[in-house]
């Protein structure tokens, strides 16, 4: 298959998040302490594999530069500069004319947090029919919901998932797009209702991820308590649940597909419940699957690692030694 590139859209205005964006670009914004939107970017693409990005910048885009130069973790970095603002369309045609449209790419809005499985994107879109996949996720409800029976009130539902579905900001490309007669605008207004029209528009779905378009203050203050004891990693992220000095209890996501490091623990006993998804825990002399509802203890100095047959999601159940991780061998450049 063709070498696939990364592309991010990262020159917005990001008015909406004023006074905030006037010194710095809507993708540099801090979601923890020295962790912004596109370094979270920017670790998905390499960690699906991806050798080279490039960055489609604008409105301050030299504070991009300044912060990843041409590298983010062995990730080559390229930069395209759209120095008149033209619309989203305008600045992935310059991206597409910097990769001569000869490779396929993976197209991100540069104010998207999700915790999709990209290396599955581009292997379903390489083998779909159709020249661009879109992202799709289910569409969260801004208000509460109210259940009505006949002439009363039954129920209430907090901003529940709706049956519908809503273009999630990620995209792969096959090679260049045609733009035909279009010149500027946004490419969501313009090209891409054409391309349904002429059935030239597939999607990927994954339901039950954490997807967030970053717009607001409210949006804002949402991710960063998202990420107030959570940390990405390659296969997916941990986050923090409980810490005591009895016990300790983490979430533990993992991509379908990736695996965890193959470690032991010196001192922590743990116990893995897990949510949903399967896998197996690798041993050294055994494999033990799991699936929803099964639990699994692990002793100390037991060695292993975790692999996700799909998406799962775990609580991992422990003595209190947060930082009890010995690594055996590593599966990714960290």
């Amino acid at each position: 298959m063709a070498e696939t590139v990364g592309m991010i859209l990262c020159g917005g205005f990001g008015k909406r998040l004023r006074p905030l964006t006037e010194r710095i670009p809507k993708p540099l914004i801090e979601i923890k302490d020295g962790y912004t939107i596109l370094d979270k970017q920017l670790f998905d693409l390499k960690n699906a594999g991806i050798k080279r990005a490039y960055l489609l910048t604008g409105f301050l885009g030299e504070k991009i530069e300044e912060r990843y130069g041409d590298n983010y973790k062995g990730l080559r970095i390229e930069y395209v500069r759209e120095e008149k603002p033209l619309g989203t369309l305008n600045a992935i045609r310059l991206g597409m004319e910097a990769i001569d449209g000869e490779k396929q790419c993976i197209i991100r809005n540069g104010d998207v947090v999700a915790d999709l499985n990209i290396k599955k994107m581009i292997h379903l879109g390489e083998m779909s029919d159709y020249p661009l996949t879109m992202f799709i996720t289910r569409m969260q409800s801004p208000y509460g919901i109210v259940e009505t029976s006949g002439d009363k009130i039954v129920n209430f539902r907090e901003k529940p998932l709706l049956d519908y579905y809503i273009n999630a900001g990620v995209y792969f490309s096959k090679g260049n797009l045609d733009f035909g007669d279009f010149e500027s605008g946004d490419i969501e207004k313009t090209l891409f209702p054409l391309m349904a029209k002429e059935n030239k528009l597939g999607y990927y779905r994954e339901d039950g991820l954490f997807w967030m378009a970053i717009d607001t203050s409210k949006e804002l203050e949402e991710i960063r308590k998202e990420y107030r004891n959570r940390e990405d990693k390659p296969w997916g992220y941990e986050k923090i649940l409980i810490n005591t000095e009895k016990y300790l209890t983490k979430e533990l996501f993992i991509r379908e597909g990736y695996r965890t490091s193959f470690h032991y623990h010196e001192e922590k006993d743990e116990t893995m419940y897990i949510i949903s998804g399967s896998g197996y825990i690798e041993f050294d002399n055994r494999k033990e699957y799991f699936s929803k509802n099964d639990t699994i203890r692990i002793e100390p100095g037991e060695r292993h690692s975790i692999v996700a047959m799909e998406n799962t999601i775990l609580h991992e159940v422990s003595t209190p030694h947060l930082n009890d991780t010995v690594r055996v061998q590593d599966y990714y450049t960290r």
